[in-house]
């Protein structure tokens, strides 16, 4: 279960209400879409009744995504949400608990009042723990991790302190007995600047029409000069995009990232040597010897067991894919994978396409592949009622598994 935001609107003022996983806001009243911005992670703040007080807020470092971890034998995954204490004081709570799903919690931003502690752990160190986790149970060492999906959050907790007591400034209940007058935050204090979302107009840079997406979109397109664009390091940057052409009524376009890369530490410099060194039952086409090396990943989050299927069957079946430079005429489902994510999976997908595992997996600690080029392939999809059916390349989607994606 998610969380929501509330956000007011940085053109008239209107509150917005988001959901954890939006990049796009769409204002209800004034009609302008802004796009959501951080060069790191978002920080938020629970609610509290307690304003009269001199708040004291306590970070939560969260993160949510999926783990893929390759073992000798085969690749397994899990979805991981954990929230940790980012201070070093015994006294709090070590984890927010359901907070964060039933408060509606704000953005942090420069006008807010209060003290705000520094958030003391790492990335890396959460990252370890949800490797642990992801581990359990795991017969087999890793010998290669990666996270897909990953989303980071600060989250603060709002306190103050009463006498001697520390209370929860949502709750009202004590936490600790400190010493009158106490400085015990002072060491913790974060006398930097306050933190404040970045707002991005989400205007064409090419012609100025205004770009379409969803709330978890991170690739908007300009239906006007049938261009897409996705958000890298606060500016919008122009994806290429190409089209599998279908008249069908019923198509719906569907997004994927291919990457084609440049390998180090084995020698694969073409389809055809993927083809070989991953021992695919197939007869080697000569046309595969001069097709680029290239990896596929969905370009939209979904399920891990599926999302592994779909990077294995189109990276095996791209020499079967005929893409024309062009953009989907109909119902283009919106991208909420970005291509950062999309290039961790690369090794994950040669693990999991590899028949051989035994030999392949010992062998990926010291292969490292090179981004050469990065497109968006929009592949038509029949849509019946159950499911989305890729007729050219024999693959099926369960339509709840596509819903289910929106909320990873």
């Amino acid at each position: 279960m998610g969380f929501r935001i509330e956000q007011a609107c940085p053109q008239c003022g209107g509150p917005i209400e988001l959901d954890e996983t939006d990049h796009l806001i769409a204002c209800p009243y004034c009609g302008v879409k802004s796009l959501l911005f951080t060069p790191d992670y978002f920080r938020l703040v629970l609610p509290h009744n307690a304003q009269a007080r001199n708040i004291i807020y306590i970070p939560y470092l969260r993160l949510k995504g999926v783990v893929f971890s390759c073992a000798q034998r085969k690749v397994h995954h899990r979805i991981v949400d954990i929230t940790h204490l980012s201070v070093p004081f015994k006294p709090f709570p070590m984890s927010l608990g359901l907070r964060p799903q039933t408060l509606k919690m704000k953005f942090v931003d420069a006008d807010m009042g209060g003290i705000f502690l520094k958030s003391f752990v790492k990335r890396s160190q959460l990252l370890t723990r949800a490797a642990k986790q992801a581990s359990a149970g795991m017969e087999e060492k890793p010998v290669h991790r990666t996270y897909i999906g990953e989303a980071f959050n600060l989250i603060y907790l709002p306190v103050y302190i009463q006498g001697k007591t520390l209370l929860d400034a949502i709750t009202h209940t004590a936490l600790a007995e400190i010493p009158h007058n106490s400085k015990t935050f002072e060491p913790l204090t974060d006398t930097g600047p306050r933190w404040t979302p970045a707002f991005l107009p989400t205007l064409c840079p090419h012609c100025g029409w205004n770009l379409q997406g969803r709330g978890d979109s991170v690739v908007l397109i300009c239906t006007n000069c049938e261009t897409a664009w996705e958000a890298v390091k606060g500016r919008l940057v122009k994806v290429a995009t190409f089209t599998v052409p279908r008249s069908q009524t019923d198509t719906v376009y569907l997004p994927f990232w291919k990457m084609a890369v440049k390998s180090r530490g084995i020698t694969l410099t073409s389809h055809a040597d993927f083809m070989r060194f991953t021992n695919q039952p197939k007869v080697i086409q000569p046309a595969w010897e001069k097709q680029e090396l290239a990896f596929f990943s969905p370009a939209f989050k979904i399920r891990p067991k599926v999302f592994l299927h779909l990077c294995r069957q189109l990276t095996i079946s791209q020499g079967d894919i005929g893409v024309k430079d062009r953009f989907p005429d109909k119902r283009p489902y919106p991208v909420t994978l970005p291509l950062s994510e999309a290039i961790q999976g690369i090794k994950v997908t040669l693990a999991v396409s590899a028949v051989s595992k035994k030999r392949v997996m010992p062998l990926l600690s010291r292969i490292t592949f090179a981004i050469q080029r990065a497109e968006l392939i929009w592949l038509p999809f029949r849509e019946s009622v159950h499911e989305m059916i890729q007729q050219d390349l024999n693959i099926s989607i369960n339509k709840n598994a596509l819903a289910f994606g929106r909320y990873l």
